[in-house]
């Protein structure tokens, strides 16, 4: 098997992202939950918000891909590499959802997109170097705090904008499902201050930015 040396790591992350930035993310190529339609006419105010809103979730899904580049780089294991891999895939699926319906309502993306991508890696990459079981512990509740913060942007969703909810919800499952996977394969509760200090306290601050810019 070949070993990479860190050139070949510094040029693959590069590689990915220069794809995450250009809209090119590493994907299932699964079609969007949303269907092919922008949907019902939003009035003004409607579709900045859900532009906004979906902004912040494709900020999300970039922090994600950095996340699992920065875990997959520092993984032990083979087996917990492959499964890191086809999580990023699959939340690359979610990225293009989001970046789309941005689109859809006449907006932008973050700004800040390769702020959050090189932040998450480095984030993924200390992830990893404490280990898979808590890489995966990591992961687990990554993706529960994701939950919650799907469920508040549905909450706060124009009712009548049923694609990005159709979108959400198909993102809230999944993610579920990757936390689950997770600790399946043998993850570790992460330490209480990681879990509630110093996780929900990064997702703020890009929750909050990313909505504004």
């Amino acid at each position: 098997m070949r070993r990479f040396s860190p050139l070949d790591h510094l040029i693959t992350q590069a590689d990915a992202l220069v794809k995450v930035v250009s809209g090119h993310a590493r994907s299932t190529g699964r079609p969007s939950p949303g269907g092919d339609e922008p949907g019902p006419m939003l009035d003004d105010h409607d579709r900045q918000e859900t532009g906004r809103l979906m902004r912040v979730n494709h900020a999300g899904e970039v922090a994600a891909q950095g996340l699992y580049q920065g875990q997959m780089l520092t993984a032990r294991t083979p087996t917990i590499r492959a499964q890191l891999d086809q999580a990023a895939r699959e939340e690359g699926d979610h990225l293009h959802w989001c970046a789309r319906r941005v689109h859809e309502m006449g907006m932008h993306t973050s700004l800040l997109t390769p702020f959050w991508y090189v932040s998450s890696l480095g984030m993924g990459a200390l992830a990893g170097l404490a280990g898979d079981r808590y890489s995966l512990g990591f992961v687990d509740e990554t993706e529960r705090q994701v939950e919650q913060h799907l469920d508040r942007h549905l909450d706060r969703l124009p009712p009548s904008d049923t694609v990005s909810a159709r979108i959400l919800e198909q993102m809230k499952q999944e993610e579920v499902e990757h936390g689950a996977k997770a600790m399946a394969m043998g993850g570790r509760t992460l330490p209480w201050p990681v879990r509630n200090v110093l996780m929900p306290l990064t997702s703020k601050i890009m929750t909050h930015t990313a909505y504004r810019i």
